[in-house]
């Protein structure tokens, strides 16, 4: 049973080449980056290198970026880099209700600390308006963080125009940019951001290592006090295999985004049209929002997410909601929308990526399609 993998947005394979980039610093390149004899120096090199090379991606100094051990790090050390400041837990946050766990979680433990936390909606669409951050904003509001685009139904934010917001009263801005960047193109200039997360294994990367763009200027409180890693914000010695990797990684983008883009909006909207056609009332989540390329989120009628894809264990994908003793746990993103608890139960994500092929998507739609009406035959 050949499978096929359209489950991008969880993680995407590691591509060839930035193995084969990272195998010598496992063996003949092992030296510790702080250490000042040859070996050191190769290895701290090869992190400088690969620092320039994400600084090329999204458009920063190289001094501007630092390394962290995934995504979820790099969240937590924006947020509670700057509301945990001198050591102390004050001032307001203002997070978006679409958030990835990585953010509304800690956002929680700083609310449990003693800082003030406010959610913001979003519209239908999945989009969150800028109108509603501004509303949000109190005198003592210190930082907003709004993802860049949803890892669930793909929607790209406004944070553009939520930075203006921003700006015009002196806020920090930070965004969480793990599902987007490699997908379409990330600048932080552009973005106008202060900081900016990225996780490597969302881009052809390995897991285990991501990057907090900080703007030069911006002091952070550390998470991991040590010997001064990362100008001082990230302590531990570094990661160098993964770091050459992630470098690799942001350099493969960087020559392909144009190309790839079209690619998997071409396949994207190819699943969407034959699924469409074979199945009356499916709904497509975002549709009337601006989106990833490869992300397509449908709620297929009258079935559940969890019935359809065990009907077809050759398709990894990623359901909305999970179903518990009659209950429907869906997520906070469909929630928030005003999707319907049967709407979420059969919502899927499908999410495609370099290595995607017509055939697999040709495949993929017929066997969803059956799954489908199968399923719908027995109610």
């Amino acid at each position: 049973m050949r499978q096929i993998y359209l489950d991008y947005n969880a993680t995407t394979p590691i591509a060839p080449s930035v193995i084969e980039t990272m195998l010598p610093f496992f063996s003949s390149h092992y030296g510790n980056p702080s250490s000042s004899h040859a070996m050191g120096r190769a290895a701290s090199e090869a992190i400088e290198d690969a620092r320039c090379k994400i600084a090329g991606l999204i458009g920063c100094d190289r001094n501007e970026v630092v390394f962290t051990g995934c995504g979820t790090e790099a969240n937590n050390l924006a947020l509670k880099g700057v509301m945990l400041a001198d050591g102390q837990a004050r001032g307001h946050l203002i997070i978006s209700a679409i958030e990835h766990p990585a953010i509304s979680e800690p956002a929680k433990f700083l609310e449990r600390m003693g800082c003030e936390l406010t959610i913001v909606p979003c519209d239908e669409n999945g989009v969150v308006r800028p109108a509603d951050v501004e509303a949000a904003i109190r005198p003592n509001t210190r930082l907003i963080s709004v993802m860049h685009a949803n890892n669930e139904i793909g929607t790209i934010q406004p944070i553009r125009e939520i930075s203006e917001v921003c700006r015009s009263r002196n806020i920090l801005l930070h965004s969480d940019a793990s599902q987007s960047t490699g997908k379409i193109p990330v600048f932080v200039d552009y973005l106008d951001v202060d900081m900016l997360t990225i996780a490597g294994h969302k881009f052809y990367g390995p897991k285990g290592i991501g990057v907090l763009f900080v703007r030069e200027g911006l002091g952070l409180e550390s998470l991991l006090h040590g010997a001064g890693h990362e100008q001082g914000m990230r302590g531990g010695t570094e990661n160098t295999p993964y770091i050459v990797g992630l470098g690799q990684a942001a350099l493969l983008v960087s020559k392909s985004l144009d190309e790839s883009v079209e690619k998997m909006t071409q396949l994207r909207d190819r699943l969407y049209e034959q699924l469409n056609s074979g199945i009356p009332g499916l709904r497509v989540n975002g549709f009337g929002a601006e989106r990833l390329p490869n992300t397509l989120s449908v709620s297929f009628p009258e079935v559940t997410g969890d019935e359809l894809l065990r009907r077809v264990p050759e398709i990894c994908a990623s359901t909305g909601a999970a179903c518990h003793s009659g209950e429907v746990f869906g997520s906070s993103t469909l929630s928030s929308m005003g999707i319907s608890d049967s709407q979420m139960a059969g919502t899927v994500r499908l999410s495609v990526g370099w290595t995607t092929s017509e055939e697999e998507i040709d495949r993929a739609s017929n066997l969803l399609i059956d799954a489908w009406e199968n399923l719908v035959s027995l109610i």
